[in-house]
């Protein structure tokens, strides 16, 4: 059975503390701070992972909650930390892409040149989701639905200026349909809207959708990336069903200050890669938050960074959204 984000939060404790610290800075706490509550994707995916962290580095380490503005704050706090490898930032793509690219004008960093890439901790697919009065059971299928009912038809998504957001504008322009969104505050919301047939489609995280998929509640016809997910190998792509967007994959990453000691970035990647090897992180991470594992060592983040930070300008900037 499939447990949810917050059953994780059993898996690893808010303070997580080494019995003997080994490393030179052993009586010092490496912080990692992460910009959303408790309970949510990122914090349940950080804490499977740090959970292994003090006996990897040798020293205790924290979780420090600081939600609010998409993640801002959090990297507000780490960009105003000592560059000096005791703390760091785990964050979805979502935060600096999106934040930068949607809402620069707002944010006081930028993210290739006021932080260090670390590591990458997880990938996950980002999916659509359809309710099942609209008879649809395919992406062709929603596309011609979306058609005869131009009244009906929008797409709903948690909130605006997001991933999830702008997925569906590239969506839409794709398959050369008007699909106007309709945001929520938060997933939750718009799931049970979805199932109730209240919003007729919507565009999330697999991990909240799928039971209700398996259940025979909605049907997700498919996934914006480029291949299918073993995570869930039957969800057929986008692109395979001949409409090309395949720029849905989220991932979560670490972060620290620029300037912090390339020593201590090699550190912490080396515990990362260790912990994200362990059976047991493995397995909470597939079978408990749908996810998977994947270490990119912060060169390869860096790149990944900035190749979805050229692809997604261009569509941001065209779709003409400003965030009021």
């Amino acid at each position: 059975m499939k447990l949810n984000r917050r059953d994780l939060l059993t898996y690893g404790a808010a303070v997580l503390a080494a019995p003997e610290a080994i490393h030179a800075q052993s009586k010092s706490v490496i912080r990692i701070v992460v910009g959303f509550p408790p309970g949510g994707a990122t914090d349940a995916i950080l804490r499977a992972v740090a959970d292994r962290l003090p006996s990897l580095l040798g020293q205790p380490v924290i979780i420090d909650n600081k939600p609010g503005v998409g993640g801002r704050i959090a990297a507000d706090m780490v960009l105003a930390a000592p560059a000096d490898g005791l703390t760091y930032m785990v964050a979805p793509n979502a935060t600096p892409t999106f934040q930068m690219l949607v809402f620069g004008h707002e944010v006081r960093w930028n993210i290739v040149k006021d932080f260090a890439p670390v590591a990458t901790l997880a990938t996950y697919p980002l999916g659509m989701g359809v309710a099942n009065n609209t008879g649809a059971t395919s992406v062709r299928e929603f596309i011609e639905w979306v058609r005869r009912n131009p009244g009906k038809a929008s797409f709903g998504t948690p909130g605006l200026g997001g991933q999830n957001h702008f997925l569906g504008v590239q969506l839409a322009k794709t398959a050369n349909i008007d699909l106007p969104v309709t945001p929520y505050k938060g997933t939750p919301p718009m799931v049970t809207d979805l199932v109730g047939g209240h919003v007729p489609s919507a565009i999330s995280l697999i991990d909240s959708m799928m039971p209700h998929h398996r259940s025979g509640r909605i049907r997700v016809i498919g996934i914006f990336t480029k291949e299918r997910s073993p995570l869930i190998p039957e969800i057929p792509t986008f692109a395979e069903q001949g409409v090309d967007v395949t720029s849905g994959e989220g991932w979560t990453g670490m972060w620290a200050r620029a300037g912090t000691p390339p020593a201590e970035i090699e550190r912490m990647q080396k515990a990362l890669q260790q912990a994200l090897q362990s059976p047991e992180v493995k397995d909470a991470l597939t079978q408990r938050l749908w996810v998977q594992p994947d270490f990119r060592p912060g060169a390869e983040m860096d790149a990944l960074q900035r190749a979805e930070l050229a692809h997604w300008a261009p569509i941001i900037k065209a779709s003409g959204f400003k965030p009021e």
